[in-house]
């Protein structure tokens, strides 16, 4: 006699995929299950509901996918950086300025005083300097603009008569029409236009100017906790390392400041004297404003030169060519004796790297890109001499 099977307990049958059943049902439901372990209802067919093939990535169409969502994440990211540009150049200038500024901050603190009254004291200082270049321009700029305004019919009137040297050139070469009838009044009209874009762009000046103060207080303040962040992202193998790489760099760029106001302090000591001695007109004010152009390398020393012998013009012509001679004779002193002398020991590296670096940072980002060139340059070659160089040697 064949004997049935006892059916499997309760959680025997549950774990086999059966639908537990009342008691005294003889008969329980099995389930059907898929490979993956699913439990579908009773009747439901396995081959139907069981997993297709895998998406395969090799297909042309995975890869063009791919391949056009990158391009355009990488296209937003592209926008993005563009749409804030100016903020990130604000950013980079402030930092780039704080660390330049660091060395002073660390020689007060060294001498007993806090980090927050370093930072004041340098603010006040700065603001001293540029109080006293406003102090010293809005004199003279008020007494031109006044001596202008009043003497303006008079001076057009020479000019449309040929009267002296703006008179003859006007002469020369039939311009008296230009400033008179309807071509003045759209003369005018397009010099108010020029105005009022001059206008626009001193404003946008000024708020970049504001921004950038701002944000070098906050990084004068906050960098240590900066610097402490950037290492904390580095791995801890490599922590030291970067930690001396970072310190030599910040060395670099403050000796480069540093080395920087040294050498515009004595282009405008050499100016003052040089005006002072020839009795041109507003020599402090011109010394200041030589100085200030001489921060930025190769070509600010030139072009306060040029504006200083326009200036010169007025004691004669004489006076005028002698002091264009004497720029360019101070300019050939700061390129090849001052200058290599300062940066070679604060920021360390070539004359000519630095002449080629200012030019390309000059062509890359204006006025603040030669101001930033040489730093960057000289970072650039510590990483170089420190990380690719020894690499090469050991392969």
């Amino acid at each position: 006699m064949v004997r049935s099977a006892a059916p499997p307990p309760e959680g025997d049958a549950a774990a086999a995929g059966a639908v537990p059943t009342p008691p005294g049902d003889p008969d329980p439901v099995v389930a059907p299950v898929t490979p993956a372990g699913l439990i579908l209802p009773p009747g439901a067919d396995v081959e139907v509901a069981a997993s297709g093939r895998p998406f395969s990535r090799r297909t042309p169409f995975y890869w063009g996918l791919t391949g056009a969502l990158g391009v355009a994440v990488a296209y937003l990211l592209l926008r993005a950086v563009i749409d804030v540009g100016s903020v990130l150049v604000y950013l980079g200038v402030a930092l780039f300025l704080a660390v330049g500024l660091e060395p002073i901050v660390t020689w007060l603190t060294r001498h007993g005083v806090g980090r927050g009254l370093a930072v004041l004291v340098i603010v006040i200082g700065t603001l001293l300097v540029i109080g006293g270049f406003v102090a010293a321009a809005v004199p003279p700029i008020s007494h031109e603009a006044k001596l202008l305004s009043t003497n303006y019919p008079r001076y057009r009137r020479d000019i449309l008569h040929g009267h002296g040297f703006l008179g003859s050139l006007v002469k020369r070469f039939h311009l008296t029409s230009y400033l008179q009838g309807s071509k003045a009044a759209k003369l005018k009209l397009s010099i108010e236009g020029g105005a009022l874009g001059a206008g626009k762009a001193l404003l946008g000046a000024a708020t970049a100017t504001i921004s950038t103060v701002v944000l070098t207080i906050y990084f004068l303040v906050a960098l240590p906790a900066v610097k402490r962040l950037w290492l904390g992202l580095v791995p801890l193998s490599r922590r030291e390392r970067a930690r001396a790489l970072t310190e030599e760099t910040f060395a670099r760029v403050g000796g480069f400041v540093l080395g920087n106001l040294l050498t515009s302090f004595v282009a405008g000591i050499g100016t003052y004297v040089w005006l002072a001695a020839f009795g041109v007109p507003y020599p402090f004010l011109l010394a200041l404003f030589v100085a200030l152009l001489d921060l930025v390398p190769v070509v600010g020393s030139t072009v306060g030169g040029i504006v200083v012998s326009l200036v010169a013009l007025t004691k004669g012509l004489p006076i005028a060519v002698a002091t264009a001679a004497f720029y360019l004779a101070y300019r050939f002193f700061e390129d090849y004796l001052l200058t290599p002398r300062v940066m070679g020991h604060t920021v360390r590296i070539s004359p000519g790297l630095t002449i080629i670096a200012t030019l390309i940072g000059g062509a890359l980002l204006g006025l603040i890109g030669a101001l930033i060139a040489i730093p960057s340059a000289a970072t650039i070659y510590l990483l170089i001499e420190e990380i690719a160089l020894p690499r090469m040697n050991r392969s």
